[in-house]
């Protein structure tokens, strides 16, 4: 994926290309991460059985937490001179996350929302040799915040699934 517009002027010390590159990667993460907002959602609104009220409540706090990163992954996108996606067609096809269709039982809804931080944590990876090459520290941050915030998730939701 190309973006065909770009601000004019950006000059931070990275090259056009370089920042080209890391947009688009960024911008994976973001379909990514807003794919398993609306999923994380859908399964808070959805839960029900034994853990309803422990799985209701985390789930919240899941789709509270990826709502903001959703903010901070498109204004880092900005930042760097390109539009950021923001449709459900575009995400659709940057996404790695599938949908889930219908309403599966609630130990289901767990291993899929692990699988799905688990897939945020390898694009956040996918995207370090990018920025690591042209120093560029504003995205490494946020990659590695985004990369803790995943794997510590992935372990909580994990830990309910141990018998």
């Amino acid at each position: 994926m190309s973006f065909p517009v770009k601000v004019k002027n950006v000059n931070i010390g990275i090259n056009d290309a370089s920042r080209g590159e890391i947009a688009e990667g960024l911008s994976r993460l973001l379909a990514d991460t807003y794919s398993l907002y609306l999923k994380t959602h859908n399964f808070h609104w959805n839960v029900t059985g034994p853990m309803f009220q422990t799985l209701h409540l985390m789930f919240e706090t899941q789709y509270t937490e990826l709502a903001l990163a959703v903010d901070l992954i498109a204004e880092r996108i900005r930042a760097l001179g390109y539009p950021a996606p923001g449709t459900y067609s575009e995400y659709a096809k940057l996404s790695s996350i599938p949908e889930t269709p219908g309403v599966p039982k609630a130990k289901e809804m767990i291993q899929l929302l692990v699988e799905g931080q688990e897939t945020l944590v390898r694009t956040a990876r996918s995207i370090f040799p990018l920025v690591d090459a042209v120093n560029d520290e504003p995205s490494a941050d946020l990659l590695t915040q985004r990369m803790q915030v995943h794997e510590k998730t992935a372990w909580m939701l994990r830990s309910l699934l141990e018998e």
